[in-house]
């Protein structure tokens, strides 16, 4: 049944890496491979699918122009080199396109875009205008303005984020490799024990075992961790899931057993809480004590300051924050209801004695339940 999903999804993100876009020693754009993607993107077209891309490849595509042969680790360097990229990259996509009679657009995207709630609607507006019109949206993050080191985490995660702004059917991840494999080549003990792909991931459990470490490509900075995160950020908001390599996504789309897929989740978090977990920018930490800690993640409660034992961080109410347990684990966040300022007197004590003493509106939670999502 999973497999008929991908066949018969309407909207459809397909995200593809910089190593399935540039050549071999990683620094020129491969207008081969990039003609062969379009062709994917153009049939899914005509075949009356709405198609939004994302699509990295701006910093690879400026490196040969100015003598440099790999990835840059200097930020600023990085930068210029996504700013002659974006825009040769973004001219071949329109040349490729216009092919097959198709017009494409340029949408750059920051940090700021996804996490503020009235950017991303801003976001969601754009592109769903533009399917309307019928033009193919190709997202970049915005490199060549991007701080934070230049990182809004990667592309994989901000296609899942838009697989969700976009209320898609299916994410495609093309990558350099066919599969999610149950063990790295670089791990092996022998060269018999040979690494066997995944097929199908219902849940994420079933691959907490998998080590996910290595190095990504020279011209990337995604990676097999970044693929399996993307894929479950996009399965929480209900989006299947599919990963392989450029050749196999015509198979993949077509419902084969090629590749591997990430089952949708049942019941999917509201927009809301989907946000809240993936989207927003966390701007302090409340440690909780074991009993706040087991409160929450067993009893769905909201968080009182009697379970805090320590506040970080400066924000005010209204702002997102993180749950921590006392060994230091993220299990929630959410948005809290006092001004960091406020909190430290509060700690420890129960709603009634902060009432008696500073008043009623401070007889209730730091952290509603409604207002929270576990991680």
């Amino acid at each position: 049944m999973s497999r008929e999903v991908v066949k018969n999804a309407e909207r459809i993100v397909v995200k593809i890496g910089s190593s399935s876009l540039t050549s071999k020693d990683g620094g020129t754009l491969d207008r081969e491979a990039l003609d062969s993607f379009v062709d994917l993107i153009a049939t899914l077209i005509k075949k009356g699918k709405e198609v939004v891309v994302v699509s990295s490849g701006a910093i690879a595509t400026g490196l040969a122009p100015l003598g440099l042969k790999t990835r840059p680790k200097d930020l600023a360097l990085q930068q210029a080199a996504a700013s002659v990229g974006q825009g040769l990259l973004i001219r071949n996509y329109s040349d490729s396109f216009s092919r097959h009679g198709f017009l494409s657009s340029q949408v750059l995207l920051t940090v700021d875009d996804v996490v503020r709630r009235s950017h991303y609607k801003n976001v969601q507006s754009t592109l769903g205008k533009l399917l309307e019109l019928g033009v193919i949206p190709i997202i970049n993050e915005n490199d060549s303005v991007g701080v934070a080191e230049i990182k809004f985490g990667d592309n994989d995660r901000i296609s899942a984020l838009v697989s969700h702004i976009v209320k898609a059917d299916l994410l495609l991840l093309i990558s350099d490799v066919d599969a999610l494999y149950d063990a790295a080549p670089t791990h092996l003990s022998s060269p018999s024990s040979k690494p066997r792909a995944i097929q199908k991931v219902s849940s994420f459990d079933e691959i907490s075992s998998i080590s996910l470490t290595g190095a990504s490509s020279k011209v990337g900075s995604g990676g097999m961790i970044t693929k399996v995160e993307a894929a479950k950020i996009a399965t929480s908001s209900g989006v299947t899931t599919i990963l392989t390599n450029l050749d196999n996504s015509s198979r993949a789309l077509a419902g084969e057993e090629v590749g591997t897929i990430f089952v949708a989740r049942a019941t999917k978090l509201s927009s809301r809480l989907f946000w809240l977990a993936h989207a927003s920018s966390s701007r302090g930490r409340l440690h909780l004590d074991e009993g706040a800690a087991t409160a929450i993640r067993e009893r769905g409660s909201s968080l009182l300051a009697a379970g805090v034992t320590k506040v970080e961080g400066e924000f005010s109410s209204g702002d997102t924050v993180d749950l921590v347990t006392p060994g230091d684990v993220l299990i929630a966040r959410g948005i809290v209801g006092f001004d960091s300022e406020d909190i430290p007197m509060m700690l420890g004590r129960s709603t009634k004695e902060l009432a008696q003493e500073f008043g009623l509106e401070y007889e209730r939670e730091l952290v509603h339940r409604d207002e929270m999502v576990l991680l």
